[in-house]
């Protein structure tokens, strides 16, 4: 236990591994404690850079952050092996409780505020929970019940890090709700979760006041982008939306790059040419694909309209098409040019087979 009088760890001291934890495949948690005993001073979501003795050369690599600021005699960070990985590698493969690396941080903008009463949603994929584990944490820990939508994606149940942690806080407290989201089950066990990949509908499921929500996310940048696509479908204020990349971090506010998201809009127009019908129509940028076929008198087979049974696919040939579905289309058919015309609008000229 630290004592009253033990200063705060500065990153002047290097850091010894304590620990090391498997979380799930090829995902593991590193704890480190300074040899002094001081103690640690971040905020929820910040991150540390490792300097790390990988083969051809020092390499520092950066890591969020998972253990919570409460639990200040130590720090955790969680990492998932790649098959490019070098830093990483060598964490796995010769990292081991007793061995000091050197240490810069703590770091970063990506973090909760310093009173945070508010409600939260956290969304997340892959190692992308981290940050959130850390927030999670800090939330439970603080003697008061959170208020907290979490959703986590993976591609098995086995891939979810951090689930059995999260379910033991979820059992203790009534205001942290979890949701966990799989591409895939497992052969020969029963999944009762969400299956396929996150979409409008099932944020309207897992948390219906998402518009009252202040929503942090991490995850590779594609499902940060499908995120935010669906964020601004749905009307949601982004001034709300914070994100955190597995690119370099982001060390001061002012050197945060505000995404350059299409968002269709009213005044803006479009053109849609229907190349096997010879008919070109023109429209604004928020009417969909459907909607203006209808209007111009031709025919698309449809049945949801909210882009999930995948009735009204079809194929474009070119142009810019935005398109926010709720996993009714496939990525192969995606890639190959196909949209779906319930949720798909024209950017500019697009050329439609119909």
């Amino acid at each position: 236990m630290p004592r009253e009088n033990t200063p705060l760890w500065n990153d002047s001291e290097p850091l010894e591994c304590v620990m090391v934890i498997p979380e799930a495949p090829n995902v593991k948690t590193f704890s480190f404690r300074p040899p002094s005993g001081g103690t640690f001073l971040f905020r929820a979501g910040q991150f540390l850079t490792l300097e790390l003795p990988a083969p051809g050369g020092t390499v520092w690599r950066t890591f969020t952050i998972s253990s919570s600021p409460t639990s200040n005699a130590y720090v955790t960070i969680t990492a998932k092996m790649q098959p490019d990985s070098v830093g990483v590698r060598w964490m796995f493969e010769h990292l081991q409780p007793g061995m000091r690396i050197n240490v810069k941080g703590p770091g970063g903008v990506f973090h909760l505020p310093r009173q945070p009463d508010g409600k939260y949603l956290f969304i997340s994929a892959g190692t992308g929970v981290t940050p959130m584990m850390s927030m999670a944490s800090f939330l439970f820990e603080r003697g008061e019940d959170p208020d907290i939508s979490f959703v986590t994606c993976a591609k098995r149940p086995s891939d979810i890090v951090f689930r059995k942690r999260l379910e033991y806080m979820a059992s203790r407290v009534q205001g942290l709700r979890l949701n966990f989201v799989v591409e895939h089950e497992e052969p020969y066990e029963v999944w009762t979760g969400y299956r396929g990949y996150f979409n409008q509908l099932m944020l309207g499921l897992m948390a219906p006041d998402y518009l009252e929500r202040d929503v942090y996310c991490c995850g590779p940048e594609g499902f940060m982008q499908s995120v935010r696509d669906m964020l601004h479908a749905l009307g949601y204020d982004m001034s709300r939306y914070h994100q955190e990349t597995f690119q370099a971090p982001v060390l001061r506010v002012e050197d945060i790059e505000i995404p350059d998201d299409v968002v269709p809009q009213e005044t803006a127009k479009a053109e849609i040419a229907f190349v096997n019908s010879e008919v070109v129509s023109t429209c604004a940028e928020t009417d969909t694909i459907l909607a203006v076929a209808k209007s111009s008198g031709l025919n698309i087979p449809s049945g949801c309209n909210i882009g999930v049974c995948g009735t009204c696919k079809v194929k474009t040939r070119s142009g810019q098409v935005h398109m926010v579905h709720n996993g009714g289309i496939s990525e192969e058919d995606v890639e190959a040019g196909y949209v779906l015309a319930c949720c798909s609008h024209a950017i500019g000229r697009v050329e439609v087979e119909i």
